[in-house]
């Protein structure tokens, strides 16, 4: 890794919530020059975002996603175990979603999970599916990849993302994140799924809990709903704080705390490197950017 690789650091909150546009979504950016982070005002739909990272991104822009960028496969051997077609890659899984999802409007991915032949391996409401524990781990929490692993083992609480259940669910927001990387395959490389290239912009798979943690915020602390925790957090990483200029809630914090984060640890060659992320891992699961 190239000193000063990157010249803007971009991180979205992401949701993925039925509504047109989403409170939930959020977008931050910092500039290598190190100023505050800045939050770009918005009522976010999702096909906004693949519009700003298709066409309107500044030149060498690290792109923070907050969702899993793909399923847990080193666990079962498959993604969906017993299923006759199944994926053999994480892009091979985005064209999947995208395929049955595609008459859903707003890169919705209700229509995948409720597949039939898919059903079986999530959970969702009342019903646990068949294969929903193929992993056989007591937790009963859901299946998880390997940077998940690497996320509770830093601190943080991971949710399985066939998990559809709960208010911390990130099933479906991972599904409709997908639905965009499939719509941005050969206009952005995606970190580990392809080489980081040596120019140009890049996305990376987030968890802003990582960025929370390294700011000094405990693990059972990480949202802030205050410019006063965001900017304490904010000059923990060494970057100046932003100004108050209104309400602010905690996806907002959440982009521009990581945005700044992102600018801090881009350059670290271990965030890049780490020990569990082997090349089948990163063709099938990816990485979450910073788990170590």
């Amino acid at each position: 890794m190239n000193a000063h690789r990157f010249g803007h650091y971009l991180a979205i909150d992401w949701s993925g919530a039925k509504s047109p546009r989403q409170k939930g979504i959020a977008l931050a950016i910092a500039d290598a020059a190190g100023g505050p982070p800045v939050l770009v005002e918005h009522r976010w739909s999702r096909e906004d975002v693949l519009a700003i990272l298709r066409d309107e991104l500044p030149d060498n822009t690290l792109v923070g996603l907050d969702l899993g960028i793909a399923l847990p496969h080193a666990d079962c051997g498959d993604y969906f175990p017993g299923l006759s077609e199944t994926p053999e890659n994480a892009p091979s899984l985005w064209q999947l979603i995208d395929r049955i999802a595609a008459q859903e409007p707003n890169l919705g991915a209700n229509t995948f999970v409720a597949h039939p032949d898919l059903r079986p391996y999530f959970r969702d409401g009342s019903e646990t599916g068949t294969h929903f524990g193929c992993d056989g781990a007591s937790h009963g929490r859901g299946r998880f990849r390997v940077t998940e692993q690497a996320q509770a083992a830093m601190g943080c609480k991971p949710y399985s993302n066939f998990n559809l259940v709960g208010a911390a669910q990130v099933g479906k927001s991972s599904m409709t994140g997908m639905r965009m990387l499939h719509h941005l395959r050969g206009h952005l490389p995606v970190w580990p799924i392809d080489p980081l290239p040596h120019e140009g912009s890049v996305i990376v798979e987030i968890y802003t809990s990582l960025a929370a943690l390294e700011a000094g915020r405990s693990a059972a602390k990480t949202k802030m709903r205050s410019y006063e925790a965001l900017n304490e957090a904010l000059v923990t990483l060494g970057s100046p704080p932003v100004e108050r200029t209104g309400d602010i809630d905690d996806h907002a914090t959440d982009a521009l705390l990581t945005a700044a984060w992102l600018r801090k640890v881009a350059d670290e060659p271990e965030r890049w490197s780490p020990k569990e992320l082997t090349s089948d891992i990163a063709r099938t699961e990816g990485w979450t950017f910073g788990a170590l």
